[in-house]
């Protein structure tokens, strides 16, 4: 639908600006050491290590379909053997790290909507797999590992 689109081409232009305007001007400039600080390390770690385990879940979700074939498949390993999103759960650490890394508000509240987004996409996936297919692995959660 033509609404989705325009709302999610307009927060991508808020955040982009947002995030753009922080990031090119008003951050400032904390120099050299600002690399070997804890807050540096723990927020690129977490960006990477998200960004890995997104782009893993989504080329195993890609891989379950041969070309020409339309049925849906229960992925397997990995973390699909926890959680039914793992590609939502790697962009979740993945903008959480950065919001870490950057340490502004502006990163924080990407973060946040992308919680808002992703959480009950999760949630809906995760009931859906369940409804369509019976044997569905029971102690499988959503998002979270033995969580949500």
């Amino acid at each position: 639908p033509v609404a989705v689109v325009a709302m999610a081409a307009g927060f991508n232009l808020v955040n982009g600006t947002l995030n753009g305007v922080w990031l090119g001007s008003v951050g400032g400039d904390d120099g050299a050491w600002y690399f070997a600080t804890p807050r540096f390390t723990v927020g690129l770690a977490l960006f990477l290590g998200g960004a890995l385990i997104n782009n893993w879940a989504d080329t195993a979700l890609i891989g379950l379909r041969r070309p020409g074939e339309t049925s849906y498949r229960v992925p397997q390993g990995g973390l699909f053997r926890l959680v039914s999103c793992p590609n939502h759960l790697g962009e979740i650490i993945e903008w959480v790290g950065f919001a870490v890394l950057v340490g502004s508000l502006q990163a924080w509240s990407f973060a946040l909507w992308t919680c808002c987004n992703l959480v009950p996409r999760a949630l809906d996936h995760h009931r859906w797999y369940r409804k369509r297919f019976a044997d569905y692995p029971q102690e499988r959660r959503a998002l979270i590992p033995f969580v949500l």
